[in-house]
């Protein structure tokens, strides 16, 4: 049940220079997080999820209004007395996002609107912040072979995002790589474009609760060696790449393991099989199903190595996450995973199966490798903080609203 919204109040007056200025009124601060109930939560949705929840642990002293659409899993975010969440039903996400999202701001009367998921309303009324997590969709990968959601949602950013960015104040995005990809095709003022980093949840974690991971390793039916892949029909997730180098190990007899992928269709493994003509490969794949992100800590801890060789990635928080774990990570050496990785996880050519081969069998086979990544890996996570994260943006917020209440030259 949404919570009754607080009447706004008058608008924010500016300070007059050369006095001291009052106390500071609090802020009222929109977030558009509408797929933050749906049940399966994944990549966006949890990085608006980890927002919020360390902006509420944070900060008491500013009202915000979470925009959300109606779905099952309500007990994923609980109201607070600042922290009041607005659930906007409505039809398809265009029309929530550039009809319904702007009058629900416009009725709680809030002062700025963030939008976490890449694009935004063309008229909000209000000033915009914008997090742009990646311009992918605007550059020539291949996308034909993405489900025809993603090819939609693709043509929506595609349409949505040349045109919104010129509306921002602030755009937040999740890396230096990305940063600079954003700035050279979508040029805008100087200091527009911000790198505020993700992070991995605290869930994340060595477990050695062996009960727990024995009870997960039956729940799921993983087997005892496995590698870890998170794998979705998207082409720069690199399935495609593995499966060559799975077949290359395989040639070699190599392939004395699992592949655990997680949310992925037979119907659709099995597709890419016979494209590759490997169907003997489905022996050494085991699917999962949906897992929650609570239960991703233990598939983490199971496994041998986390795999990762995406072609395209403008952060790659599981690269954070399975360190935080301490498994050892395989990920590429393109875009923003060197960014993130750092010199704590093997880095290869996505584009060369045999680099991926190579990288597998090389931890396979040195435990003292393996141990020198897990030690590397448990340091890196470090320098990673949502907690950080939810200051850097609640400055934002404060920055932009500030500037917009001061009066412009004439």
């Amino acid at each position: 049940m949404a919570t009754p919204l607080p009447p706004p109040p008058a608008d924010l007056a500016p300070a007059v220079p050369g006095q001291v200025a009052p106390t500071r009124r609090p802020l009222r601060i929109g977030i558009e997080a509408q797929r933050l109930f749906r049940p399966h939560k994944h990549g966006m949705d949890i990085v608006a999820l980890e927002l919020i929840r360390n902006l509420q642990q944070l900060d008491q002293h500013n009202e915000y209004f979470i925009f959300v659409k109606p779905d099952e899993d309500h007990a994923v975010l609980k109201a607070t007395p600042n922290f009041h969440i607005v659930e906007v039903p409505g039809g398809p996400y265009p029309y929530w996002e550039q009809v319904l999202l702007p009058r629900a701001a416009r009725e709680a009367g809030v002062h700025l609107l963030h939008c976490t998921s890449n694009t935004a309303p063309l008229r909000a009324g209000v000033p915009l912040v914008l997090t742009l997590h990646d311009i992918i969709y605007l550059e020539p990968l291949d996308l034909r072979r993405g489900s025809w959601y993603q090819r939609i949602g693709n043509l929506y950013r595609r349409w949505n995002v040349p045109r919104v960015m010129p509306l921002c104040e602030r755009v937040l995005t999740v890396s230096a790589f990305e940063q600079a990809r954003i700035v050279q095709r979508l040029p805008g003022p100087d200091g527009q474009v911000q790198v505020v980093y993700n992070s991995a949840g605290e869930q994340f974690r060595p477990i050695t609760d062996q009960a727990a991971l024995a009870a997960a390793k039956a729940r799921y039916a993983l087997p005892d060696r496995f590698i870890f892949f998170l794998a979705n029909t998207d082409p720069k997730k690199n399935l495609r790449g593995v499966l060559q180098a799975l077949a290359l190990l395989k040639k070699q007899g190599q392939l004395s393991f699992q592949l655990v992928m997680l949310d992925y269709a037979e119907t659709a493994l099995a597709a890419l099989l016979r494209e590759l003509d490997a169907p003997e490969l489905r022996a050494h794949i085991q699917l999962c199903g949906y897992v929650p992100n609570q239960e991703l800590p233990l598939i983490y801890n199971l496994a041998e190595v986390f795999l990762y060789p995406s072609l395209r990635e403008s952060f790659g928080i599981p690269i954070l996450e399975a360190m935080a774990c301490g498994t050892p990570v395989i990920t590429s050496n393109t875009s923003s995973m060197p960014e993130v990785a750092g010199d704590a996880a093997l880095l290869v050519d996505p584009f060369k199966p045999e680099t991926i081969a190579d990288a597998i069998l090389r931890l396979q086979n040195d435990p003292t490798e393996r141990a020198a990544l897990v030690a590397r890996g448990l340091q890196r996570v470090q320098h990673f903080s949502w907690r950080e994260t939810a200051r850097q943006v609640r400055r934002v917020y404060e920055e932009v609203v500030e500037a917009s209440s001061v009066p412009k030259a004439r």
